[in-house]
C-alpha cells in the first residue's frame, strides 16, 4: 500500500512532530499554568457526557 520512502517519511515526520510539539508546550507550560487553571475539570465534563451519550445510546437501542 505505501512505499519504504512514504513509510520512512512519515516515520521522520511523527517524530520531528512529537519534539517540536515538546519543545513548543515547554515554552508555554507558564502561561498555561496561569490562565488555564482548572480546564482539566472541562475536560473530564466533556469526556463524562460523551459516555452518557454512548449509555443512553446503548440502553435505548434494546
Amino acid at each position: 500500500m505505501f512505499t519504504k520512502g512514504q513509510l520512512v517519511f512519515a516515520g521522520f515526520f511523527v517524530i520531528a512532530f512529537v519534539i517540536a510539539t515538546l519543545y513548543a508546550y515547554r515554552g508555554d507550560k507558564l502561561l498555561h499554568q496561569k490562565f488555564y487553571k482548572g480546564s482539566y475539570k472541562i475536560l473530564i465534563g466533556f469526556v463524562l457526557f460523551i459516555l452518557m451519550l454512548f449509555a443512553i445510546k446503548f440502553f435505548f437501542k434494546r
